[in-house]
């Protein structure tokens, strides 16, 4: 009996407080099942708000502008780099940098001294051989005369021979000495060099006093530049924009000396031949600058922005929604949350990673977008033009102007 009136003790059923145990019992399951009620409530709310929010942005009309970027340098349209062929001493120079010259203008002088000498030098030689070849033609005239009187007895045919190959070489060596004098007269013109083109002088590599070389390449002494109000603009176009580019087309371009201010071009020139610098594959394309101002210079590192292709009043939507995909699960129209009290309590398993879709359709220019009908991701096929990196010409599809495009979706916690 002790046993079973502790039992009844433990579990409130004694016999002198049988209401009030009882009853403090009660208010602890009670009070157990109002915090369960409210886990579950926080956590079917808490579900509910992982939900998806997707970001929209709508179709417009408007004006597209394609260009193309491209780096190079400013030059002249006609520079000439002017050398001299003959060694010498530098004795004086008569223009300087920015110098505006004429054609045939005299730029230097060498001192032509040695020059000099060296044309009376090759001039005595000659007059001496040609003293020599009076001297043999007299020798085979006389040689003749006796061969004439003596009947031909005298002299040997040997020594006709010999006299003859004498006056031969005596009028070759005029004839070289001749030369020789040309040459020597020639060096002393070139020992004077001149402009050969109307310009400017854009730059000077001697001074009085120097020595100049002429091997096996001409020193080059200046460099002119024929006129800078009109120059040319040689910038690198890359591989990937080569083909939308073209001789005639307009362009901009900046230079850091004025950051502030865009000079007109338009494309002469796209050459065939490429150039790689680092791996990267890049065509030299020509425009012509008009520098009426003089402001540009020749060496000027310029950013060209070139324009390929303009389409006014079209229908424009951004690359974002061009570039989103909805997981296969959303697009499908799956339940991402919910599921009743139940589902709620119970523990899920992990949900597998919904894998976005491809939005590229296999006929070429045509493409997948996608707009929200009942709060859902629903695609609609577009055909598209061309683009300009931020946004892209609709040619055809299910778009209008104000149709919101879905480009983003956040999930919200």
């Amino acid at each position: 009996m002790t046993t079973h009136e502790d039992v009844a003790t433990t579990i409130g059923l004694d016999h002198a407080g049988t209401g009030r145990p009882r009853w403090r019992r009660w208010l602890w399951i009670a009070g157990a099942v109002i915090v369960l009620v409210g886990a579950v409530i926080v956590a079917v709310g808490t579900r509910k708000a992982d939900g998806i929010r997707y970001v929209t942005q709508p179709a417009k009309r408007g004006d597209l502008v394609v260009t193309v970027s491209a780096t190079g340098t400013l030059q002249p349209i006609k520079k000439v780099d002017v050398g001299i062929e003959v060694s010498g001493t530098i004795k004086t120079v008569e223009v300087d940098y920015n110098s505006q010259v004429t054609n045939d203008q005299v730029l230097a002088r060498l001192d032509v001294s040695k020059l000099e000498a060296q044309a009376l030098q090759s001039a005595a030689s000659l007059e001496s051989v040609r003293a020599t070849v009076q001297e043999a033609e007299a020798q085979v005239a006389r040689l003749n005369r006796v061969r004439e009187l003596s009947s031909g007895k005298m002299p040997s045919q040997s020594d006709l021979d010999t006299a003859t190959a004498a006056l031969a070489r005596a009028k070759a060596a005029v004839t070289q000495w001749e030369a020789t004098l040309v040459i020597n007269r020639t060096d002393i013109t070139k020992a004077v060099v001149r402009s050969p083109i109307n310009g400017v002088v854009l730059t000077r590599s001697i001074e009085p006093g120097q020595t100049v070389v002429a091997a096996m390449t001409t020193p080059i002494l200046f460099t002119l530049a024929e006129d800078l109000t009109k120059m040319e603009l040689q910038v690198d176009v890359d591989e990937a924009d080569v083909g939308q580019v073209q001789a005639g087309q307009s362009a901009t371009f900046t230079v850091d000396a004025y950051p502030d201010r865009a000079f007109p071009a338009r494309i002469t020139q796209v050459r065939y031949g490429s150039q790689t610098v680092e791996g990267v594959v890049t065509y030299k394309t020509v425009l012509t600058v008009d520098n009426s101002e003089l402001l540009l210079r020749p060496g000027m590192t310029a950013t060209a922005v070139i324009t390929v292709q303009k389409r006014d009043n079209v229908l424009l939507i951004p690359n974002a929604a061009l570039r989103f995909a909805p997981p296969k699960s959303e697009a499908a129209g799956e339940p991402t949350g919910g599921g009743g009290l139940l589902s709620a309590i119970l523990p899920r398993p992990p949900r597998a990673e919904s894998t976005p879709r491809d939005n590229t359709n296999n006929k070429s220019g045509e493409q997948t977008a996608w707009i929200l009908r009942n709060g859902q991701p629903t695609p609609v096929a577009i055909t598209k033009g061309v683009t300009d990196g931020t946004v892209t010409e609709v040619t055809g599809g299910a778009v209008e102007p104000g149709t919101e495009l879905v480009t983003d979706m956040i999930t919200a916690k």
